[in-house]
């Protein structure tokens, strides 16, 4: 079978090979490390790839959002962590899905707890979020008096139990290479152990909690660390290619285009497919601050070749996209062949596409 025939316009490709390999490789290593493996499906977002965790064992998730939690419940997921702080507005949202399943939440306020215990019919489950460098949400983990203000607060609740400890090194993806990813765990995983040995005594069983797919794919040092949540892994990209959390041949999507136009006076191809396929994530290519929006592959009846030379994918409209080119490369594709772009972000190309073919010529829906 030919998957280029069911192509007609901007499509994101799924290699089901190599997304398993990748589960099945994080799996090994959460074992390897004695984790507790926590998948994030904020990256795919579909039932039906869940399944594909679900048959290699995995059976408790991490999402980003309780409309993710409320999908993925609905498809027999009953142990979810939900990755974002308490909104004090889908208070009802928590208590319905806390009645439903064994629910985990992120609290770094004294307002969530008191509005949790004032407002909750149903018990929940509470981590901290603590911030180990990413600087988004959480709390310093040398805040220890605020964090006891808050643990006291959560041991008089009646509606809360409190977990343990949750961090993402968010950094990590600003990273310049593998050697500042170790360095950057190793500061999160020290950080992380301070803490939990200052707390440990009044909460034995408290867990902690860490996931980025940069240093999960790299690191063997987890000491103290109780679980790990990646979720980019699943398919990485070029972000994670160039950070050398991956290889190459481990991304496991890649977006087949229509060439739509040809400029040979400045060696310019134009593709179907820009900002609201891709996003507008870009790397910097080299010091003068060329912006690469992705690399070109070749798609083949099965799949992609490796990364090809010779030209990158430079500026992304709303709809189009500029591949910059050699003349080599500007002569072997004709408008109304088709290009793949490994994406630079998997997570947010497979957001906006909202669904998935696999080289089985498979659809796989997405959540709505």
């Amino acid at each position: 079978m030919d998957i280029r025939i069911h192509i007609k316009k901007p499509t994101l490709l799924l290699d089901k090979n190599k997304c398993t390999r990748n589960i099945e490789n994080m799996i090994d290593r959460a074992k390897r490390c004695n984790l507790s493996f926590r998948p994030h499906f904020k990256t795919h977002q579909a039932a039906g790839i869940g399944e594909w965790f679900r048959e290699l064992g995995v059976d408790k998730i991490t999402v980003s959002s309780l409309e993710m939690a409320q999908y993925f419940a609905e498809h027999n997921w009953k142990d979810i962590t939900v990755a974002m702080p308490v909104n004090l507005r889908e208070m009802d949202i928590i208590d319905e899905l806390a009645g439903k399943i064994k629910l985990n939440i992120l609290i770094e306020s004294a307002e969530s707890i008191h509005h949790l215990e004032a407002e909750l019919n149903n018990k929940v489950n509470a981590y901290i979020k603590v911030d180990t460098g990413y600087h988004r949400t959480g709390i310093n983990p040398n805040d220890t008096e605020n964090i006891q203000n808050l643990l006291d607060y959560i041991k008089a609740s009646s509606r809360i139990k409190f977990k343990g400890f949750l961090a993402h090194s968010g950094h990590n993806y600003n990273a310049a290479d593998a050697d500042e990813i170790h360095k950057n765990h190793k500061q999160c995983v020290l950080d992380l152990n301070e803490l939990k040995d200052v707390f440990r005594s009044q909460f034995p069983e408290l867990e902690v909690s860490l996931g980025d797919t940069p240093a999960c794919s790299i690191s063997d040092e987890f000491f103290g660390i109780d679980e790990i949540r990646p979720g980019n892994f699943a398919f990485y990209d070029m972000m994670q290619f160039v950070l050398g959390s991956c290889k190459e041949d481990e991304i496991a999507v890649a977006m087949a285009c229509p060439i739509v136009a040809k400029h040979a006076d400045r060696n310019e191809v134009v593709i179907y497919g820009g900002g609201v396929h891709f996003s507008k994530e870009y790397l910097e290519a080299d010091d003068e601050g060329t912006k690469l929006f992705g690399s070109l592959v070749n798609i083949k009846p099965d799949g992609w070749s490796p990364i090809m030379s010779g030209g990158f994918l430079s500026s992304l409209s709303q709809e189009h996209g500029i591949i910059k080119c050699n003349e080599d490369f500007f002569n072997e594709f004709q408008v109304g062949d088709l290009i793949g772009i490994l994406p630079i972000h998997s997570c947010m190309t497979a957001n906006l596409m909202g669904k998935y073919l696999t080289l089985e010529a498979v659809t796989i829906e997405m959540m709505k």
